[in-house]
């Protein structure tokens, strides 16, 4: 079976549309045809280089939703028909994260940037070589052939767009103020970055009960966006909002500071470090150039005012719980999903849409297979 893909042919490269050739689903695998796919960040960090693939071509895209064609040997918890939403971390469910309940941390996990089955093989092909997929996913392929723990069964009458986005960045920027932040009643929240994970931090952080949620992104669309999402003020340089912090606080600084920058720097951290209180926490869940190492932090002030910087993935939480929960908070009203998509795009639009990222013109982008 052929199919179109957005693929990389080099890195750095960019997104290239191919047609490729999709195998047959083996035992524990599945044929999904994507009708909807995400434009996360993530993919353009492996089209710039920031971070490395182990394998070309390579198939992009993570935030997918779609509809199950086939099954392969001993798939019993999907059938032809079946509606789904990726999951970019796998969940095996027996290997010692999954046992200890951190899904999200799943062994599987060592085969998102090889872009192959767990078996070490690929479903997918270009005259007859070997095309890998984006965490064993690649959304930007009308088709492929999956794994069963990367999918998430999902519930009629909610869009195939919105399930695509809560597959990855609504989880994570959820999750960042819910599971890593761990934000309280009453509490004063700074989030960096007000993109397509950063907006839902500042949603979750409101739902939370935060009582300050400030915005940070120097792009004015995007700040204003971010008040219709629950942020109580907005600033374009994260300087005037620790100091707004700590006017509210009465000089102590921010109980928490989410980083969701796209393409996060060492310096980010620093300032977000400098903008929390002390027994405070800075989540870092934007990602940087996978070769960058070092924070200038002072360690003085980490260990005597007990300051702590979090690491994430989707939100610290198991996706096959959160998936159908934020769904579920959706169709009862309790957070906005609709609202976060900007604009749709064709597949063959892939490079415009990306481009309107980076001017800042989007929230989330989404690719609708088939226009």
């Amino acid at each position: 079976m052929k199919t179109r893909a957005a693929a990389l042919l080099e890195q750095p490269g960019t997104w290239k549309v191919i047609e490729v050739d999709v195998g047959e689903p083996k035992a524990g695998e599945v044929r999904v045809r994507f009708e909807a796919a995400g434009l996360c960040h993530s993919d353009e960090h492996a089209a710039t280089g920031d971070m490395p693939v182990a394998h070309l071509p390579f198939i992009g895209g993570h935030e997918g939703a779609g509809v199950v064609e086939d099954v392969g040997p001993g798939v019993t918890r999907f059938a032809p028909g079946d509606r789904v939403a990726t999951q970019f971390v796998p969940s095996c469910g027996h290997c010692p994260s999954c046992y200890a309940g951190q899904m999200n941390l799943c062994d599987l996990g060592m085969f998102a940037l090889a872009g192959s089955m767990p078996d070490g093989t690929y479903r997918a092909s270009l005259d007859g070589a070997d095309v890998a997929q984006m965490t064993m996913l690649g959304t930007f392929a009308e088709r492929a052939v999956v794994s069963e723990f990367s999918l998430v069964k999902i519930p009629d009458g909610v869009s195939f767009e919105v399930a695509a986005l809560v597959s990855c960045g609504v989880a994570t920027g959820w999750g960042s103020a819910e599971n890593a932040a761990q934000v309280a009643h009453g509490d004063t929240v700074i989030v960096m970055g007000a993109g397509g994970v950063g907006m839902n931090a500042v949603q979750g952080a409101a739902a939370r009960g935060a009582a300050h949620v400030i915005a940070v992104d120097p792009v004015e669309f995007k700040r204003e966006k971010a008040k219709e999402f629950g942020a109580t003020a907005a600033f374009a340089d994260i300087g005037e909002a620790a100091d707004f912090a700590r006017l509210a606080t009465g000089g102590q600084g921010a109980d928490s500071a989410i980083v969701c920058v796209g393409v996060t720097e060492a310096e980010h951290v620093a300032q977000a470090f400098a903008a929390i209180a002390k027994k405070s926490t800075v989540v870092v869940t934007g990602i940087g150039p996978s070769s960058a190492v070092g924070l200038p932090i002072n360690l003085w002030e980490m260990a005597m005012m007990e300051k702590r910087i979090q690491g994430t993935i989707f939100g610290m939480g198991t996706p096959g719980r959160e998936i159908p929960r934020l769904l579920e908070m959706y169709r009862a009203g309790r957070i906005k999903l609709d609202e976060l998509i900007t604009r749709r795009y064709a597949l063959d639009e892939i490079g415009t849409a990306y481009q309107d990222m980076y001017d800042g013109k989007n929230i989330r982008g989404i690719v609708v297979h088939g226009t």
